[in-house]
């Protein structure tokens, strides 16, 4: 007999789980929805009769102690992720977060200790490595593709100033501006599709008028393992715009858009300027392969793509560059 799907309830119902989550759980083999929890409980009613969710829990600890659910999906804000992921854990429950894992590298170690003292899957929700576009950029450069790595570079930009997520631009519930929201994306995107991790970051960043005590606009210089230098570009006050791309010694290839899930993406390797190879793929399946890989490890099925290591190692490269930002020095790891 088949197993019934990992029953999953997200805690800090909002805006990114109407327009990513909700689409994706229909969709799902593994994984179902079950329930959630928000701030506003008459509003959690409201949602719960609307989007046909089972349970609409009215505390956190309710939440975390149900028997109807399996997994703990937090998208709450930043600074709420490691009281949230620790509760969940102290009730017997995997838990996936969402990115950046926590308000710091010393929070997320917490966190991730905590998993593992309690035997307990923990991830973070870096939905793009179960994207179509860096998985086959993964594939390509370890194949030797375009040889051996040297540069690589990934940007993300967004108008925030549009955004629903009118709490990303408070300090004391976002790590950052968009370093910590989208560079977190970049950064752990060059990781997946190079494998190899950050050792130093050097930070430019500004803050503007409608930025408060946080970044608008950051440019990250890192040296990485594997002799690779690599740029991370972002702004909140640009229209949207991803793009993943690595040189090496014998290519270039690019993903226009490669951390985009809403059209599909094309995959360049160029030699000497000239198209060599040019590949289309969809990424629009990337937050229900998410949902269902940690399904399917949760299961004992396989390994999911974005560990809490990686989510503690995301950080550290978060800290140090936000670090960088205020000293003007380059920071290690």
């Amino acid at each position: 007999m088949t197993q019934s799907p990992v029953r999953y309830a997200i805690l800090g119902f909002g805006h990114h789980a109407v327009r990513r989550l909700l689409p994706a759980f229909p969709k799902c083999e593994h994984s179902t929805l079950s329930g959630m929890w928000r701030r506003d409980h008459a509003a959690a009613l409201t949602n719960c009769a609307e989007y046909q969710i089972p349970h609409c829990f009215a505390t956190r600890e309710e939440l975390c102690s149900s028997s109807d659910v399996d997994v703990v999906f937090i998208t709450s804000p930043d600074a709420m992720h490691r009281d949230d992921t620790l509760l969940a854990l102290k009730h017997g429950k995997a838990v996936l977060c969402e990115k950046p894992l926590a308000m710091s590298a010393a929070e997320a170690e917490e966190m991730n200790a905590a998993a593992l003292a309690a035997g307990l899957l923990f991830g973070v929700a870096q939905n793009f490595r179960y994207n179509r576009s860096l998985e086959l950029m993964r594939e390509q450069i370890a194949a030797g593709v375009i040889g051996k790595p040297q540069l690589a570079r990934a940007e993300y930009c967004y108008p925030a100033t549009n955004s629903a997520r009118k709490w990303i631009i408070d300090a004391k519930l976002a790590y950052g501006g968009p370093i910590g929201d989208v560079g977190v994306h970049c950064i752990d995107a060059l990781r997946f599709v190079l494998g190899e991790d950050v050792v130093s970051v050097s930070t430019l960043a500004r803050k503007d008028a409608a930025s408060g005590e946080v970044e608008a606009v950051a440019s990250l210089q890192m040296e990485m393992t594997g002799d690779v230098f690599a740029t991370v570009t972002t702004s909140a006050r640009a229209p949207y715009r991803s793009l993943v791309e690595v040189n090496g010694s014998n290519g270039v290839m690019t993903s226009e858009g490669g951390l985009t899930v809403d059209r599909p993406v094309q995959i360049v390797v160029r030699r000497a300027g000239e198209v060599v190879e040019s590949v289309t793929v969809d990424n629009g399946d990337g937050y229900t392969r998410m949902l269902d890989g940690f399904a399917v490890a949760l299961r004992g099925g396989g390994n999911f793509a974005a560990t809490g290591k990686d989510g503690v190692h995301n950080m550290q490269a978060l800290d140090a560059a936000i670090k960088s930002w205020r000293t003007g020095a380059r920071e290690s790891l």
